[in-house]
């Protein structure tokens, strides 16, 4: 009986088979067409979504850049246009303070970390000078033990950094040879798991292993600290075999908005302050360029029209502490009282004979400088009643006398002064070498013809492959390679494969949203390209789920700068609206959404992402819309409702001018430093805000009531918060959540 079963089966498999081997080739064939076009159409939905994903993180990534530089511009207009004695020229003189005239000898001494002891407690590496491989590797694993070295060989470390940068060219010139390659990495951005993957892949620096690390180290990571200590350590070790640019993040300023200078301050709280002002000494002396074998150009952004590596070549590279502003000479040599001060005092001491010895000197006027006890944080109400006139009023007045009528958004070109009587004027030659620098940090390709102000990121320029083909013809080279642009793939060749675009960080702006990737680079100048992914999370994820957790990403950060500018928005949408029905139609819609963000984003292929149950019959009710775009406010009842959209619009120019008034760094601000704060803010938005909705708003937040408010707490409290985060969060209490949320990037 049972043979009988197994013969019966047997002729029914037979039979499936013959059956199967009958179907006629031409349905076969066209079943695969059909299973083919479904997964091509399948992929190409995949890539539109992840286009538009990279298009919204891009879009607000040089928004932010633009903001930066547009405030920083205001700021230079105080400096140049109000009066020395002006309560807001004040407040923010310090930073414009970055080159004071002052021997090397007593920064040395100001910088001095022979006087900071070394605890017993203290379990992170050690360090001995001269450094050794040892010393770096041992100092590598701590890092990865989530371990800090201590203040005292931080303040080392970068002292014979600061000493052996100083004796390097511009342009470094290196040379291949058939027994080692040299790798180069693009930015890094605090993310230290990319470059301890890079150094697992490739091997740590050594003489046969050279690198050349092309600028960007610091910012929106939260390692960049660790990052810089590593490679300066390397640098030091073998000083002929690593070699370092600088990128547009190596600037003091730019860190006071996206995080290092807050990273500092919160890994190091006693000499924070020193290591910052060291670090920014350092960065004006990093060099600017790495050639290879005479053929091979290596810089952080790229190059524009007028770029002349002779002129790179010959300029004083540390006299551009800031790039985001050109400097000036001093009309006439200010004798000055030498005083045996803190060199990061508003003191400096100087001679007229001084002008042969290397010095550092002030980007932005030649001013006398106060001595320290003018210029010590103390109650800025006594500032107020002396100086009358408020912000609003000094501007116009300063702009009435010069004849201006300047926006924030030409201040570049305002660089002369009639107001102060030690004004100093932009020399030509000065102006020239700025706009190289500039341009070799800010600037972008595109695949047009033709070199363009580069309006997205507000610095720099935009040039074409007709550019790339003059400047490197004439100076006899076949390759640029740069940085500065996150790419999906972590690199791309553009303009007929003579400009190479290297990126470093993965998971840039979310777990997922991009690979990072170095270069390795032979004698036959042949790029070898070495991708990777640090989150091991991303790598067990399908494409599906990798562009669908990005994009959620994206979409997050997309409805927040929505909400921050509703008000604007619905404005908008009532220029389309005359019968304030309160519906409009989609077209309109997306129409109003670019005029108010200016973002460049496909609005009506994003439409179905932001836009849901509010629309009827292809009309939109726009209020519902604004109530549904899934973000939670903080609670109101803290804050003064005419300024809330104005803290959730403006958070990072919040931030940077806190950050700027807080002097001393200790994270804490009065209420008149917090008062003039938003003033400043109004003065640059061209805005109204009253003392009392300021007070209040300060008193509310003030929770222990002494008087004194805590920029980080305050920064916090009015961050805004995807409310559909929340809920995922609160569901998925004790399980690994399947979105990995990326913590806000300063």
């Amino acid at each position: 009986m049972g043979s009988g079963s197994a013969k019966s089966n047997k002729v029914q498999v037979q039979k499936c088979e013959r059956a199967s081997i009958s179907v006629p080739a031409a349905t076969a064939m066209r079943a695969a067409l059909l299973i083919q076009r479904w997964y091509r159409q399948y992929v190409a939905r995949l890539e539109m979504r992840r286009r538009c994903t990279w298009n919204i993180f891009q879009s607000i990534e040089y928004a932010g850049e633009q903001d930066q530089i547009k405030l920083y511009n205001f700021f230079g207009y105080l400096m140049d246009h109000f009066t020395p004695a002006s309560n807001e020229r004040n407040l923010i003189s310090h930073i414009f303070r970055e080159n004071e005239v002052i021997h090397d000898i007593e920064w040395e001494r100001y910088f001095c970390y022979k006087n900071i002891e070394v605890p017993e407690y203290y379990t992170g590496p050690h360090l001995a000078f001269p450094l050794t491989v040892t010393n770096v590797t041992d100092m590598v694993e701590a890092f990865k033990k989530k371990q800090q070295l201590h203040s005292r060989y931080v303040l080392q470390l970068l002292g014979e950094t600061w000493k052996l940068l100083r004796v390097l060219p511009n342009i470094n010139h290196v040379s291949t040879c058939h027994t080692k390659e040299i790798t180069i990495c693009g930015d890094l951005h605090g993310h230290l798991e990319d470059l301890l993957l890079v150094f697992y892949k490739n091997g740590f620096p050594c003489m046969e292993r050279p690198y050349v690390f092309n600028g960007d180290f610091v910012d929106r990571g939260k390692d960049s600290i660790e990052i810089l200590l590593i490679l300066f350590a390397f640098f030091l070790v073998y000083p002929n075999e690593v070699y370092l640019n600088r990128g547009n993040h190596e600037d003091h300023i730019v860190n006071l908005r996206y995080g290092f200078t807050k990273e500092v301050l919160g890994k190091y709280r006693q000499h924070g302050k020193k290591i910052l002002k060291l670090l920014q000494k350092i960065f004006s002396w990093l060099p600017l360029a790495t050639v290879i074998d005479q053929k091979v150009l290596i810089l952080h952004g790229g190059i524009s029209d007028t770029t002349d590596l002779n002129v790179i070549s010959k300029m004083d590279r540390h006299r551009y502490v800031s790039t985001l502003r050109p400097p000036k000479k001093r009309s006439r040599v200010i004798k000055a009282k030498q005083e045996d001060s803190d060199p990061d005092d508003d003191s400096v001491s100087q001679k007229a004979g001084d002008i042969r010895k290397r010095r550092v000197r002030s980007l932005t006027n030649g001013s006398s400088v106060l001595p320290r006890h003018e210029h010590q944080r103390y109650s800025l109400q006594m500032q107020s009643s002396r100086v009358g006139k408020s912000v609003e009023e000094e501007i116009q007045e300063r702009r009435r006398r010069v004849g201006l009528s300047l926006s924030c958004s030409h201040l570049q070109s305002s660089v002369s002064s009639d107001s102060d009587p030690d004004s100093c004027d932009l020399l030509e030659a000065d102006a020239d070498e700025w706009k190289q620098i500039v341009d070799i940090l800010w600037s972008d390709p595109m695949p047009q013809d033709g070199c363009v102000p580069n309006e997205v990121r507000g610095g720099g320029c935009y040039w074409g492959p007709d550019i790339t083909e003059e400047v490197l013809g004439r100076h006899n080279l076949q390759l640029l390679i740069r940085s500065h642009e996150c790419k999906q793939e972590g690199y791309e060749f553009c303009h007929n494969r003579r400009v190479l675009t290297i990126f470093s960080a993965s998971n840039y702006y979310e777990v997922g949203s991009n690979r990072g990737a170095y270069i390795r680079l032979g004698p036959n100048l042949v790029p070898h390209l070495i991708q990777y992914q640090a989150s091991r999370t991303t790598r067990e994820l399908t494409l599906r789920q990798s562009v669908g957790r990005t994009e959620r990403s994206a979409l997050r950060a997309l409805r927040e700068q929505l909400f921050a500018h509703k008000s604007d928005l619905i404005s908008a949408f009532q220029m389309y609206d005359p019968e304030h029905t309160g519906m409009i139609s989609l077209r309109h819609w997306a129409s109003a959404m670019e005029t108010v963000l200016r973002l460049g984003l496909p609005w009506r292929v994003l439409r179905s992402q932001l836009v849901s149950s509010s629309t009827h019959e292809g009309m939109l009710d726009y209020h519902q819309w604004i109530k549904e775009l899934a973000i939670m406010e903080p609670n109101t009842e803290l804050a003064h409702t005419s300024l809330l959209e104005t803290m959730y619009k403006q958070h990072s120019n919040l931030e940077t001018i806190f950050r700027i008034i807080d002097t001393d760094n200790s994270g804490f601000i009065s209420f008149e430093e917090f008062r003039q704060t938003w003033k400043l803010l109004s003065s640059h938005l061209k805005t109204e805000i009253s003392d009392k909705a300021i007070f209040d708003l300060a008193m509310s937040i003030d929770f222990n009531k002494d008087g004194c408010i805590d920029i980080n707490e305050f920064m916090e409290a009015f961050r805004l918060v995807d409310a559909t985060q929340l809920k995922r969060e609160d569901s998925s209490i004790g399980v690994v959540p399947t979105d990995l949320l990326q913590p806000d990037k300063p």
